[in-house]
């Protein structure tokens, strides 16, 4: 197996996603002030899952690297407890954190000195490579939710 090309295959699947539109312009332009908003038929808001997918992330690569690390109860404090933020600075707190976050998984995808198939010690089985496979299937899965809520706010307000 040529592990540059799994690293590359890895960052893109983390960043364009290859089958669904890339993190960066599917949530980057997001009205801040449309975050707290429901959608018929949509169980979250676009700032429940941009805050769970931060949680989420954070929390899957901090299981990686840090054998300290406690992951927060499931599913409590893996979502956020207000349905839209403070205000829009809040917003892009968010926004500005998943990112730095998602940049520090695609470098530990890139890094060489990385045994993506080391057994994490204080896992249970789990290998650096499943962790980063899991944070971009979860983002993938939660970002087609973002876009159906990105989408139908679109339509509202044209309607209007």
């Amino acid at each position: 197996m040529n592990e540059d090309v799994l690293r590359t295959q890895l960052i893109e699947q983390l960043a364009a996603g290859q089958a669904h539109i890339p993190v960066g312009e599917a949530i980057c332009g997001f009205p801040a002030e449309l975050a707290g908003e429901h959608v018929d038929g949509v169980t979250h808001t676009a700032w429940e899952i941009l805050e769970h997918m931060r949680i989420a992330q954070w929390d899957i690569l901090n299981f990686t690297i840090d054998p300290n690390h406690v992951t927060p109860p499931w599913p409590d404090e893996h979502w956020p407890p207000t349905s839209a933020p403070q205000d829009a600075a809040a917003w892009n707190r968010s926004l500005d954190i998943f990112f730095c976050e998602l940049e520090k998984v695609k470098e530990l995808a890139r890094d060489p000195q990385v045994d993506l198939f080391r057994v994490i010690p204080h896992g249970t089985g789990q290998t650096v490579l499943r962790e980063i496979l899991l944070v971009a299937d979860h983002n993938a899965y939660h970002l087609g939710q973002f876009m159906l809520i990105r989408r139908a706010l679109e339509h509202r307000r044209s309607e209007t």
